[in-house]
């Protein structure tokens, strides 16, 4: 804890201040930095990527670390805060921190997995749980082709308390009332708008359940999870016919292809008509789908922290590769398969996969 502070402490020397010199360095591993504070990384990205990312993939650990993210960073309420209870930190680290209680929390269930496989690199570095949880985020991100190059921010303190229980939106909740936990999460940084809600749910193109249905762990919410892209707003578009696994989960709603797992929340806000028309409208737009999502995490990596006292270390996060798969219908699947909700604007036409009707496998 002792070097953690010194950490603050001489990353808070090199802030953007008025009239204050920044350094621009080229790191260890010749990484060309605008702020030389940022070269502290270089050693924990090399470590997330061999030992947290098998060497640089995106895999479950990405999907799991960006999930981690969000959990974190949500547990923040300036609703519970007017009452005169801690209301939570934001990004702050807590959920690690406090992983005897906020683990606990049904909506955080599974997570105490990639907390069990970070901590030992977190307790290798001098950095603090509440940046290394976004910066993990962030590089795993940068393993996935299509992705965009996301910001990172470092001078986050940790968590002294845990956050509230039931900041975490489920899979199960109302439209209504996920857009209003998060217009509470923000609501002192000016809001969070619903096409911001949507933009943010973009991380489900690389993402999959593990607990939804316990049976079939590790399915996927789009065919193409190894992906950065816009299958998972085209998929969750078309007819539920099916469930994966079991039928009658909690937060389910049944999905177009088998192997793929359709969350209730997802289906909702692709039909409600205050998101289905943004919903659609990162069909087959690979530019927006990037520059949306990158909006979005920035503003949700911040939470509870004023980012003018933060550096921006965001030039150490890798290029990602490029995107690796055009927009198109699964096999078996037509427009006549896609449930219209955007009142305004017709679905675009897309290709359909050749061959028999799509199963996607477990990642």
């Amino acid at each position: 804890m002792v070097f953690k502070a010194l950490l603050i402490s001489v990353l808070a020397a090199f802030q953007i201040t008025k009239g204050a010199l920044i350094r621009r360095a080229t790191c260890s591993d010749g990484t060309v930095v605008a702020n030389s504070a940022c070269c502290v990384l270089i050693p924990v990205i090399q470590d997330i990527q061999e030992n947290l990312f098998d060497g640089g993939e995106c895999g479950e650990e990405v999907h799991e670390s960006l999930r981690l993210t969000f959990h974190d960073a949500i547990g923040i309420s300036p609703a519970i805060a007017a009452t005169g209870v801690f209301g939570g930190g934001g990004a702050d680290g807590s959920i690690i921190l406090f992983e005897d209680i906020e683990p606990n929390f049904h909506a955080n269930n599974g997570v105490d997995e990639i907390i069990d496989e970070q901590k030992p690199i977190i307790a290798k570095h001098n950095i603090t749980t509440a940046d290394f949880i976004q910066l993990a985020g962030a590089i795993g991100v940068s393993n996935c082709p299509g992705a965009p190059q996301l910001n990172v921010f470092i001078g986050r303190p940790d968590a002294t308390q845990p956050a509230p229980d039931k900041t975490v939106p489920e899979p199960f909740d109302s439209v209504d009332s996920i857009l209003a936990r998060f217009q509470d999460a923000f609501s002192d940084v000016g809001g969070f708008t619903p096409a911001e809600v949507v933009a943010l749910l973009a991380s489900h193109t690389i993402a999959a359940a593990d607990h939804v249905d316990p049976s079939i762990p590790g399915t996927p919410f789009d065919s193409t999870p190894e992906l950065f892209d816009t299958q998972f707003f085209i998929e969750t578009q078309l007819r539920g016919t099916l469930f994966p696994g079991t039928g009658g989960n909690q937060g389910e709603a049944q999905s177009a292809l088998a192997g793929e797992l359709r969350l209730q929340s997802d289906s909702e806000l692709a039909r409600d008509s205050r998101t289905a028309c943004e919903w659609q409208s990162f069909v087959n737009n690979q530019a927006k789908l990037q520059s949306a999502f990158k909006a979005a995490f920035r503003r949700m990596s911040i939470l509870g922290h004023d980012e003018s006292s933060l550096i921006d270390c965001s030039d150490v996060v890798p290029v990602p590769p490029a995107p690796a798969s055009d927009a198109h219908f699964p096999a078996g699947q037509t427009i006549d398969d896609v449930e219209q909700a955007c009142a305004s604007t017709p679905f675009p036409t897309l290709p359909t996969d050749p061959g028999p009707a799509s199963s996607v496998a477990p990642v």
